[in-house]
């Protein structure tokens, strides 16, 4: 029989597969923590540092385990690198045939409906796109799974996935046509034969509140939910334990309205008419706000003129369209289904307006060309605790940050886990050694208007000294831009040539596929580079934060949260905006040392790390680093 010290000791499974493999006590704890909780069907709450290797330190005790295992990672990203690399290693080190499957949205699968239906009548923008939706055609023929991620002649976020794909509202279901060959019900099958699936917590949320995705057919038999990167749950399941609408939700009906009417009701005149109508109230609404993306309150919005009156047209374009629908519906599937979401839009445009949950908040966002009015609770904690009663199975939650100097209240109180043993694992890494810390001194306040311009001035002398090889984590994207512009006329007037990367310029896996190859770059990103990024070795030797992260105290959600815990005797700063702070710090300067043998300098501009009593407490829960306020130890670090 394999054991834990066994498998992980120096001559044990993974030192005879992978070169180099070295005990790391912590792992091996973290695993015999995780098997406990397995073995007891406990609720396990483990903060594991930065190159503790937690993927192995639970997926070793969950194949062991012989039960149903359910992973939940972040993003697809690292549903792809956990299935495809993670598990394979183990399974090879372990020589266990447990069986895995990869379960992810319905987007992401083709759709054989739709797919036709673009084939026999679809109108294309470009050349390119005719031509991309016959890479697709051929894709279909000859995939096994339909995952959209492995026709990577497409690029992932091209519109044309949109429509091969399905969602929920526009499935036929059993109606359809090509019901047996369907990707999305094939998944699911092999998910449901699995010892171990692996989901992303969006998919997994979603399925547990709308039982649609596969997810609520597999909890039913598993033994183990585990979450890996669980500090991003609380904001996936505020998302999904509210509700939401969206005016490109009506944009896509009006989208399958026309192609069904087309396809079987070419004699209703009308049809067109009211699809225009609908079209036009849906556009008008997002146009009632300004054109930069934002968000607003309710008050903010219904202050606004024409928004009311707007959401009024819309509602009533989508309940004269689903009248009309209603008299064609039974000409085809296509028709009724269409007929039904117009019918479930209306509905949700008019839920929202009447505001019918008390312990939520209404808020709406805007995108380029579209509006989305959300109704989001304040509290979780209730619901998270419905979702994980019942059968009794062992609830895993693990994170390189979830603590605040190794204090779980903040996340366990907003989780709602009351009786989860928590366990934290520093990082092996020798940080002592290979990072300094460096604030620098005389920064102005982070509210001042030459702020950025002092952040630039601080940070060249240190992208000097390092020859690039930096990221900037700003905390807003007009903050990315302006350093971005700042950082570019400060590198020509040097006369220094290193490359200056932009988040957004290009999708992310490609910029840091440069960033990595060209070994000397300079990345300016904001929230989408903070956390999940992992670049290893010289080409990242420099992180830079700007401020720390507060949350802007407008935004929506956390306003209405704030004047939620203040009316309950709370203070939401200590409870609740410095943890979040401290978590999202966390994740910024986990950028930087990914190895044994990287070496680099955290940078954080913000004087309030040092000038308020709350700086000492995000100081404190960073990784042991030599501290510096000197720039002569940084550029010598370098020299060194």
């Amino acid at each position: 029989m394999q054991t834990l010290t066994g498998i992980f000791s120096e001559g044990g499974n993974f030192s005879r597969l992978i070169p180099a493999y070295r005990l790391r006590p912590q792992q091996l704890e973290m695993a015999e923590r995780v098997a406990q909780a397995m073995e007891g069907n406990k609720i396990l709450v483990a903060e594991a540092g930065t190159g503790t290797g937690k993927t192995f330190a639970y997926l070793v005790p969950a194949i062991l385990s012989g039960g149903k295992v359910i992973v939940s990672t972040g993003t697809k990203n690292l549903q792809d690198q956990l299935f495809y690399k993670d598990i394979a290693t183990v399974r090879e080190a372990l020589g266990s045939p447990v069986q895995a499957a990869l379960l992810k949205g319905r987007a992401n699968y083709l759709c054989h409906y739709y797919l036709e239906r673009l084939e026999s009548g679809g109108q294309f923008f470009s050349r390119e796109e005719a031509a991309n939706a016959s890479r697709i055609v051929r894709f279909a023929k000859r995939t096994k799974t339909g995952d959209k991620a492995e026709c990577v002649e497409i690029p992932e976020n091209s519109m044309l996935w949109d429509r091969v794909t399905s969602t929920r509202e526009n499935c036929l279901g059993k109606e359809c046509p090509h019901y047996k060959e369907c990707f999305v019900l094939a998944a699911r099958r092999e998910a449901l034969m699995a010892d171990l699936v692996v989901v992303n917590h969006h998919l997994f949320f979603a399925d547990v509140m709308l039982r649609d995705e596969g997810v609520a057919e597999l909890l039913p038999a598993c033994n183990t939910v585990v979450f890996d990167e669980a500090h991003q749950l609380p904001e996936t399941a505020r998302l999904f334990f509210g509700r939401n609408i969206s005016t490109s939700r009506v944009i896509e009906l009006i989208r399958d309205t026309r192609a069904e009417g087309l396809a079987s009701a070419r004699d209703c005149p009308d049809l067109t008419k009211f699809c225009d109508t609908a079209e036009k109230a849906a556009r008008d609404l997002r146009l009632t706000l300004p054109v930069e993306p934002a968000r607003f309150a309710l008050a903010q919005l219904t202050g606004r003129g024409g928004f009311e009156e707007g959401l009024g047209r819309l509602i009533r374009g989508l309940d004269a369209l689903a009248g009309l629908l209603e008299t064609q519906a039974e000409r085809s599937e296509g028709l009724e289904n269409v007929w039904r979401r117009s019918l479930e839009l209306a509905a949700s445009f008019e839920y929202w307006r009447e505001g019918a949950e008390t312990d939520c908040v209404r808020w709406g966002e805007t995108y380029t060309y579209a509006l989305q009015l959300n109704a989001t609770p304040l509290v979780i904690s209730e619901v998270m605790r419905k979702q994980m009663s019942g059968n009794p199975r062992s609830w895993i939650f693990t994170s390189a940050t979830l603590a605040v100097r190794e204090d779980f209240s903040h996340y366990c109180g907003e989780m709602g886990l009351d009786e989860a043993e928590t366990a934290v694992w520093d990082s092996p890494f020798d940080y002592a050694c290979q990072a300094i810390l460096y604030v620098p001194e005389n920064m102005p306040d982070p509210n001042a208007l030459d702020y950025a311009s002092a952040v630039a001035d601080a940070a060249f002398p240190v992208v000097e000294a390092s020859a690039g090889r930096a990221f900037f984590l700003c905390t807003s994207l007009r903050a990315m831009r302006r350093l971005y512009e700042l950082l570019g006329e400060r590198l020509e007037r040097a006369g220094l040539k290193y490359p200056l990367l932009l988040q957004g310029d290009t999708g992310r896996n490609e910029l840091l596929e440069s960033f990595r190859k060209l070994g000397n770059a300079i990345l300016v990103g904001s929230q989408s580079f903070w956390e999940g990024v992992d670049v290893r070795g010289e080409a990242l030797s420099l992180v830079v934060i700007d401020k720390l992260p507060f949350a802007p105290p407008d935004d929506p959600v956390l306003a209405a949260r704030i004047e939620h815990m203040k009316r309950e005797g709370k203070n939401a700063f200590m409870e609740y905006q410095l943890p979040k702070a401290v978590i999202n710090v966390k994740q910024g300067a986990g950028r930087l040392i990914r190895d044994e043998t990287d070496r680099g300098v955290l940078m954080i501009c913000d004087p309030r790390l040092i000038s308020k009593h709350y700086g000492k407490r995000i100081w404190r829960s960073l990784p042991p680093m030599r501290r510096t306020r000197d720039l002569k130890d940084v550029v010598d670090f370098f020299r060194a």
